[in-house]
């Protein structure tokens, strides 16, 4: 059987050679065969499922030594060991987010945004020049933001819808600050499920999903895809948002830089997406709403074709409408090859 190199595995892997010595120091992947000289690593093909599993498992968080006892069960052991460990994390991200709350109020006691704050907000979900259908969905309202990006084909309208409709029962939801990040998972892990069953006839859908459920001046940002959430603070423009794509995997492990990703023909090809995988992965976040604050959510549609700092300037309008309408402007001077869809919302006083 012919061997890999260190250098090839770690690539077909998409693990470093740093992390597979790593591997080898703990047992968790010793190499097929080392050059007695060089010490040079070696290894079998048939050793890739092991080695991305490890990596997946890695990605999601999991503590070497819970991979390593999952790497020696049976599959559906494994699965079980995985899903049990997953619930304790969830519990405990929630237990966490209820102490950040509860933190976050204490050390901004007094402050005139803790209270008495709403959102201003205007949204516009557009047909891109290219597309004959739109599988987007925007939606605004004063507690909840959220843009959604269903995959092109049959079902992608349809799934983007439902996973906004799946949140909507949280705008009248009696939720405390502290029980934000759980109730949001909660509803996450629902919108999935909501997703899913709208697969027909062997065809399964997916969505991307970013959005912002407001309690008082607690926010809680949840986010699955390539939809982007930006806040406006002070004259600087943050993104908050990481892509779940297979080009940003390339870039976090320096394999390309952000140029080359911005060109390149995979950049809209989804790691993670409600509707794909064994489970939803989510990110979830908890922030704190300041009175002058601007938030933007939007499709791929817009980041994709539109840089951060013309985006900027396009922020910078007076009011959300005039703002979102210069964003979708300036989708289509760059011929705006794919659906948009764009929230804008502004934190005030109630």
């Amino acid at each position: 059987m012919e061997l890999l190199t260190i250098g090839t595995f770690a690539r077909a892997a998409r693990l470093t050679p740093k992390a597979l010595r790593l591997y080898d120091e703990l047992g968790l992947l010793p190499p097929a065969a080392v050059d007695p000289h060089s010490g040079y690593r070696y290894y079998e093909p048939a050793q890739l499922d092991r080695a991305r599993l490890i990596a997946a498992l890695r990605r999601a968080g999991m503590p070497l030594a819970d991979i390593r006892a999952v790497c020696g069960l049976p599959p559906d052991a494994a699965a079980e060991a995985v899903d049990a460990w997953w619930r304790r994390v969830s519990t405990d991200t929630a237990a966490r987010g209820r102490v950040v709350a509860l933190l976050v109020d204490q050390l901004s006691e007094g402050r005139p945004t803790m209270s008495g704050i709403t959102f201003r907000y205007a949204v516009r979900c557009e047909t891109g020049i290219a597309r004959d259908s739109n599988e987007d969905t925007a939606y605004a309202s004063p507690a909840l933001l959220a843009v959604a990006d269903g995959m092109r084909g049959p079902g992608g309208a349809e799934a983007s819808a439902a996973a906004v409709d799946a949140l909507r029962p949280l705008e009248l939801a009696d939720v405390p600050a502290a029980e934000l990040l759980a109730t949001l998972a909660g509803a996450v892990t629902a919108a999935d499920r909501t997703v899913r069953a709208t697969a027909a006839d062997g065809h399964q859908p997916v969505t991307t999903l970013t959005a912002i459920l407001r309690r008082g001046s607690q926010l809680a940002l949840v986010h699955v895809g390539d939809t982007r959430a930006y806040l406006l603070r002070g004259g600087e423009l943050f993104r908050l948002t990481q892509d779940h794509t297979y080009v940003q995997s390339l870039v976090d492990q320096g394999r390309l830089s952000p140029t080359e990703a911005a060109a390149h023909p995979q950049r809209a090809l989804l790691v993670r997406a409600l509707g794909s995988g064994a489970q939803v992965e989510a990110d979830l976040a908890l922030r704190t709403a300041l009175v002058g604050d601007r938030y933007l959510l939007c499709s791929d549609g817009l980041s994709a074709v539109v840089g951060q700092e013309t985006l900027h300037d396009a922020l910078a309008a007076d009011d959300p409408e005039t703002a979102v309408g210069r964003l979708v402007d300036l989708a289509y001077a760059e011929g705006a090859p794919d659906n948009v869809a764009c929230v804008v919302a502004d934190v005030m006083s109630a």
